[in-house]
């Protein structure tokens, strides 16, 4: 899809399940010919009814994969980004096995403590979200930069449409993830001169084992079935569908290419036109 990007180093945080986006932004760096770090939790478990991180087992089997299919190498390494020396062991995996980093791809994301208002919001929660979400990318980078520095560079940060959009009793994931619009332009302004460009995407409503999750509790919350939450959140799409993995993987592939050289400090919506605001 884009040839520029054959044998560029590639970071893709939360990407160790085939059910996430971060496996979708993976797949698509990996069939341009990227070689890919599958960076994950490397746990199964869920805590507090938080959607499952990729476990250790489908991170390697994720990676041997990408080599089967798309010759490319692939090495997956478990992290935990809330933990500066577990990034640090990261960097040093990576410098290890491939000498530098050309895309990073700050993709992992968790919430806890929903469905709450902010006068209700346990703090621990709200602290841990905003840390993985927001201070969790800030780790990375800083870790990462460099084996980033002395070539042009990519970095692409998942944010939300709940970064520009508040929803309701979600207040510390739209905060992290506004805050990761805001660390995005920071960093684009910063390292501009390094010859990296900074780059966040915006997904809406994207078929996910986190939307499938978040469906029942918003239907609860708000006292409908399921269906009738779909139908409703459907109504606000104008192109009247969820998106996939897929779709948000392919503006990420652009973001890291050549074919995105002029830009830098941009959140770009991938929302089906459910959002049409910068």
């Amino acid at each position: 899809m884009y040839p520029d990007l054959k044998g560029k180093v590639a970071v893709v945080t939360g990407a160790g399940k085939r059910t996430g986006i971060g496996f979708g932004i993976a797949q698509g760096l990996a069939a341009c010919g990227c070689r890919l770090v599958v960076a994950d939790l490397g746990s199964a478990g869920r805590e507090g009814g938080v959607v499952a991180a990729g476990s250790a087992a489908e991170m390697e089997a994720i990676a041997a994969e990408f080599k089967t299919t798309h010759q490319v190498e692939a090495l997956a390494v478990s992290v935990d980004i809330t933990r500066s020396e577990s990034v640090a062991q990261l960097a040093d995996r990576i410098r290890e096995a491939f000498g530098q980093v050309d895309i990073l791809c700050n993709n992992a994301g968790a919430v806890f403590g929903v469905p709450n208002a902010v006068h209700t919001y346990p703090e621990a929660d709200w602290l841990r979200t905003v840390d993985v979400n927001l201070h969790g990318a800030f780790r990375v980078s800083r870790a990462l930069l460099p084996l980033m520095f002395g070539r042009p560079g990519s970095i692409v940060n998942t944010a939300s449409r709940a970064g520009k959009v508040p929803p309701i009793f979600n207040g510390a994931y739209a905060v992290a993830k506004a805050g990761l619009i805001m660390l995005t332009k920071v960093m684009a302004r910063e390292l501009a001169g390094a010859g990296i460009r900074v780059n966040a995407v915006c997904p809406g409503q994207i078929r996910t084992d986190m939307e499938t999750w978040r469906a029942p509790l918003e239907a609860g919350f708000l006292n409908e079935t399921v269906e009738t939450r779909n139908r409703r959140v459907l109504d606000t799409i104008p192109l009247n569908r969820f998106g996939t993995p897929e779709e948000v993987g392919r503006v990420v592939a652009f973001l890291a290419s050549g074919a995105s050289s002029y830009m830098t400090g941009q959140a770009l919506n991938i929302t089906g036109g459910q959002l049409m605001e910068l």
